[in-house]
């Protein structure tokens, strides 16, 4: 078996030159991303440069809220969820599709509206009930954009349609203005 010599290379043996040439280098590097970070005045505009600043803050989590369901221990689903700034302030809510952990059939959904904790370490705070489970509506398609939530209902037009096969649909959107969430629905909704 021939074993071929592999010349040495030069750069695998370091120097005191090479280590101090490396020094020399990260720091120009390191002095040159802080001439590139933006202004501190610009850095939490919107990408806009209008509207609400954005926000490094992370949006409540559904997970650790308990919700007003009465789910006879059966425990409950997060369906869905989305965040956004729904009121301007620069901190992101959650919205949230919930129901009873029934196993089967077409439970009916609660949306809630969740904002960061009161204190520091406590759960976020339910804020708005946008669909109340006692109104029997399943609720799909959840999505938070510009401000607004979007959702659609579904429903039944009598208590002879069976609960796997809703009839009625309606889309919604709810927008806070003057401290509350306005609800639009239909054709108002969907262009709102």
């Amino acid at each position: 078996m021939h074993n071929a010599a592999v010349p040495e290379l030069a750069h695998t043996h370091a120097r005191p030159a090479h280590w101090a040439a490396t020094a020399v280098a990260t720091a120009a590097v390191v002095a040159l991303a802080g001439f590139l970070t933006p202004d501190p005045a610009k850095a939490s505009q919107s990408p806009s440069g209008h509207g609400a600043p954005l926000t490094t803050t992370a949006a409540p989590d559904p997970g650790a809220v308990t919700f007003p369901l009465d789910c006879a221990g059966l425990g409950t689903v997060v369906e869905q969820k989305a965040s956004g700034d729904l009121d301007g302030d620069g901190a992101p809510e959650t919205v949230a599709i919930v129901h009873c952990d029934a196993g089967g059939g077409t439970p009916p959904s609660g949306v809630y509206v969740l904002t960061r904790p009161a204190s520091k370490g406590a759960p976020p705070r339910l804020v708005a009930t946008l669909v109340d489970p006692k109104d029997r509506k399943t609720v799909t398609g959840l999505t938070v954009r510009e401000g607004a939530v979007a959702a659609t209902l579904l429903g039944y037009s009598s208590d002879d349609v069976p609960r796997y096969a809703p009839d009625v649909r309606q889309d919604i959107k709810w927008r806070w203005q003057h401290g509350k969430f306005i609800r639009t629905t239909g054709a108002e909704a969907i262009g709102a």
